[in-house]
């Protein structure tokens, strides 16, 4: 999908048609998807007229760009907001996480969710998280390598031992699991990881049935509306509503 033309509240109203399209092919109900408007490099005035037009969950790739922007936003927004942080959080700087975030996304290891859980812990607070999952398997992604856990026992016994260490932890609320599909010319290209995903949330929610696995973040500009065929609960949209970076 190419961004829209026109404003930021016309942009909005073609995803969410989109979504509305995707979810009729799939028999499923629109409400049963949140859009996520990610503003990475958007000023606090792109992101309050996007709220203006209805968005209510925005995503930060950053936390240096993200922290003093919730709040500006929160200054300028006449409605509130939730933030997701959709990118890569090193755990030296997990404490950050913890300001201003209602979910993380992009839980990647042990070590990270060790660190959250302890900082959580002080704070007599919780945090709801994704597991981040590379089902591609391209090394420039993050997440667990599951691009072969129906087939490598390794591969398998690896991922389920750190998620039975997470899932031990105090303070996580594990809300399900979040990919990025590989950048593909043909949508229909990327329905495998997002198929690929939904059977391996299947498959940990009937191991780690404590544990919550309703929410699949999967979906980008490029490919969302297959996400949502396929199940995604979560999309994450930057360029289809503010247009394209600068990088």
């Amino acid at each position: 999908m190419q961004p829209a033309s026109g404003t930021i509240a016309e942009a909005v109203g073609e995803v969410q048609d989109q979504i509305a399209a995707a979810c009729r092919r799939a028999g499923r109900s629109p409400d049963a998807v949140t859009l996520v408007a990610v503003s990475k490099q958007r000023s606090a005035a792109e992101i309050v007229e996007a709220i203006e037009a209805g968005i209510r969950h925005l995503g930060e790739n950053r936390l240096e760009e993200a922290l003093p922007k919730i709040a500006a936003v929160a200054e300028q927004a006449a409605e509130p907001v939730s933030w997701h942080m959709v990118g890569h959080v090193q755990s030296r700087k997990a404490r950050h996480v913890l300001t201003g975030f209602a979910m993380l996304h992009s839980l990647d290891s042990v070590k990270l969710a060790q660190r959250l859980s302890r900082f959580l812990n002080e704070r007599g607070d919780t945090l709801d998280v994704l597991l981040e999952m590379n089902v591609s398997g391209e090394a420039s992604k993050a997440g667990w390598d599951v691009s072969n856990w129906q087939h490598d026992p390794a591969q398998r016994s690896a991922v389920w031992d750190d998620i039975a260490q997470i899932t031990a932890l105090p303070g996580l609320n594990i809300r399900g699991m979040m990919t990025m599909a590989p950048i593909v010319a043909d949508p229909e290209d990327a329905r495998p990881v997002f198929v690929a995903l939904r059977e391996l949330r299947d498959a940990l929610a009937a191991d780690f049935p404590a544990a919550d696995w309703s929410e699949l973040s999967m979906g980008m500009t490029d490919d969302f509306p297959v996400a949502v065929e396929e199940g995604a609960t979560i999309v994450r949209i930057g360029r289809a509503i503010f247009g394209p970076r600068s990088d």
